[in-house]
């Protein structure tokens, strides 16, 4: 059992919310008495670093002095009198006692008080006429029919022990036996009962539960009791009524549908049932991205959260300063730098972290001064159900995200998560507001906020990523070139054919100089291309080659250059005032390539 049951069960029953009276002391709580303020219980909470688990013990006033028979009953550890004792929460710890000792408690702090009837039901409902025999008549009211199904299922409850384990055996036990069992009797009246089992009902409320129990697996979901509609949950969680575990998910995810999106449930319902499919989903041993879906979504948006402050530089803009909203005040997505120019004040804000990440106090970084360590504590799935562990589970690990995890050994199940305990939202709320006053100045969005010396540590960072905006400012402002090179070589073409068709008779007769043959195989050079190099290497001017071809010196070098970047990797050939010259570095290769300069 755990200690928030009973804080459930307190608030369930008579109204009273958990007080946390002690700022400097959060492991620390009250329960306290509906009518009179007085204390009943004091409710306990101490991280053991040996174990790496958290200790819940409670100080209950149960208004007699009790006998210590039970394991985890002792004499009170923080308050005195003989009236109060300290109850450990743990795996051995019985439901049934604690809220009958809670009961207690809560009946020695006020006066007798005689309640004939709770329940609201009509007389309709529960009364029938009856005949009644005169003295000394023969006549005998005719009994009930009691099914022999339902018979038989009372007689196999075994008696003798009250743990919170042979309780859930029982149950158990009798839901196989009744799975699929149907009645014809309506259900009628009213049902409360905290952990509800077949054995906390009438028989008429039996016959009305497997009645709607059938309805229900047909898709007709009617109001009933919620403790009605608990048995219901619990039959799934143990495997009853559903051929495997996601069966039993796919039925709770109907019943969810079809009775408490309805409104026949009350809030907390949906929040157990929301629970409970993680648990069972886990304890499964389900894959994780099965797992996952059934999150809670508050859930699943905190360790989102975690895992994109954790590490920033794989995640946009968008989804940095989203996280950090999160966390922070709400005043941060309404900051004028935000209004002013929503994408690039998203930038600085998570540019800010970014850099901000880098911080280290007292060995730790900002993420952590944030938001601790993942801290592992006991896990008990399912322990606020009625369910029976038929054997003792398998180890293994399902790992939901980088930020949440749970682990069973030796049949022990832990979890491994951040802890919102362990937050210091103090050290984030300081950073948001250094970022929010440093960014209103540099962006002079007016109503400006004043520096506080406490968050002077987070500026340097800051102002870091102020500059980095300030740089792509500049470079955005800068003007562009763009150079479109698809059709170059199109132009090349219309060069050429304008140079043939000024050719005269004479310049079309003159024989071409030849080149190499090996260069004429292995590069992609034309005739005049490679008279131009020849001329070149041999140290003359190749203003007559480019004249009588009509070329430009600067498209002349442009092609050259291309040809030979794949054989040579850099320029060779320049152009200056209209002049080519060759690059000195690479004459000699330019040789060996042409084979060589040819005389004459």
């Amino acid at each position: 059992m755990r200690l928030e049951e009973l804080i459930a069960y307190a608030k369930e029953k008579y109204g009273i919310e958990e007080m946390h009276k002690w700022a400097d002391f959060p492991g620390f709580s009250v329960l306290a008495h509906p009518q009179t303020g007085k204390w009943v219980a004091l409710l306990m909470r101490q991280w053991d670093t040996d174990t790496g688990a958290e200790i819940e013990r409670c100080d209950l006033k149960c208004g007699r002095k009790p006998l210590y028979d039970k394991p985890y009953i002792s004499p009170p550890i923080r308050m005195r009198g003989d009236k109060w004792v300290d109850i450990a929460f743990d795996g051995s710890t019985e439901r049934d006692v604690v809220f009958r000792l809670f009961d207690e408690a809560i009946a020695s702090g006020r006066g007798y008080t005689i309640v004939l009837n709770s329940l609201s039901l009509s007389g309709a409902d529960l009364y029938r006429e009856t005949a009644l025999p005169f003295a000394g008549s023969a006549y005998k009211p005719e009994r009930e029919a009691v099914p022999d199904r339902l018979r038989e299922m009372r007689r196999i409850y075994e008696y003798g022990r009250e743990s919170e384990e042979f309780r859930a055996k029982n149950f158990y036990r009798q839901a196989v036996f009744m799975q699929d069992y149907e009645d014809d009797e309506p259900w009628i009246g009213n049902f409360i009962c905290y952990f509800p089992t077949y054995r906390d009902m009438t028989m008429r409320q039996l016959r009305g539960y497997f009645t709607w129990r059938a309805g229900v697996r047909r898709g007709d979901f009617q109001p009933v009791p919620d403790s009605a509609a608990y048995i219901y949950i619990y039959e799934l969680l143990n495997g009853v009524g559903a051929a495997s575990p996601e069966d039993t998910l796919k039925k709770l995810r109907e019943f969810e549908a079809g009775f408490i999106d309805p409104g026949f449930g009350d809030k907390r319902m949906r929040t157990n049932l929301r629970r409970w499919m993680l648990e069972f989903a886990v304890i499964s041993g389900l894959p994780p991205e099965l797992v996952r879906e059934y999150i809670a979504p508050e859930t699943a948006a905190l360790d989102n959260s975690l895992a994109v402050l954790r590490r920033p530089e794989e995640y946009s803009d968008d989804e940095v300063f989203a996280a950090l909203c999160f966390f922070g005040a709400k005043k941060t997505a309404d900051s004028p730098v935000i209004r002013l120019d929503p994408e690039r004040g998203k930038r600085l804000f998570s540019e800010a972290w970014r850099s901000a990440s880098a911080y280290r106090s007292e060995g730790k970084r900002l993420f952590t001064l944030c938001f601790g360590e993942k801290k592992t504590r006991r896990w008990y799935p399912l322990s606020h159900a009625v369910y029976y562990e038929r054997q003792k589970p398998e180890d293994r690990e399902c790992v939901i995200n980088e930020c949440r995890s749970f682990r069973c050994r030796g049949g022990l199940w832990t979890v491994r998560a951040y802890e919102a305990l362990s937050f210091d939202k103090s050290v984030l709320h300081g950073f948001l507001r250094e970022a929010d006053a440093r960014g209103r100045r540099y962006l002079k969005t007016g109503s400006y906020l004043k520096e506080k010396p406490e968050n002077a540590w987070a500026a340097p960072y800051i102002d870091s990523a102020i500059e980095k905006d300030k740089k792509a400012q500049a470079e955005a402002a800068r003007p562009k070139l763009t150079l479109d090179l698809s059709g170059l070589d199109k132009i090349r073409r219309d060069a050429a054919a304008t140079r043939d068709s000024l050719l005269t008779e004479e310049e079309l007769a003159e024989p071409e100089e030849s080149a190499p043959a090996e260069a004429e195989e292995n590069l992609p050079l034309d005739a005049v291309q490679l008279r131009i190099l020849c001329s070149l290497l041999r140290g003359e001017d190749a203003a007559a080659i480019l004249k009588s071809n009509h070329l430009m010196p600067s498209m002349a070098a442009d092609a050259i250059n291309d040809a030979l970047y794949d054989k040579i990797g850099d320029t060779v050939l320049l152009c200056e005032d209209d002049k080519l010259m060759l690059v000195d570095d690479y004459t000699e290769e330019l040789k060996e390539i042409l084979g060589g300069t040819r005389d004459g």
